[in-house]
């Protein structure tokens, strides 16, 4: 199994960048929901090319980045 990192970036205005690596397909979705749930708004979401890819190669390691404001609700 790859190693599996979730990365976090906190922007001075309050925004968080959340980046996961080394998970694949809907799995990084489901790995970062509840931490997303408490951060606050999903604002936006980036999928990158790798997480269409996985379902046909496994191997491939998956970059997702989601922006997050922190109580904006």
């Amino acid at each position: 199994m790859p190693l599996q990192s979730i990365r976090f970036r906190i922007r001075p205005d309050g925004r968080v960048e959340e980046m996961v690596e080394g998970v694949q397909g809907a799995g990084c979705q489901e790995l970062t929901s509840s931490i997303e749930q408490r951060l606050g708004h999903v604002s936006s979401r980036e999928l990158t090319a790798e997480h269409f890819q996985a379902s046909a190669n496994t191997s491939v390691e998956q970059n997702n980045h989601v922006s997050l404001q922190h109580g904006q609700n």
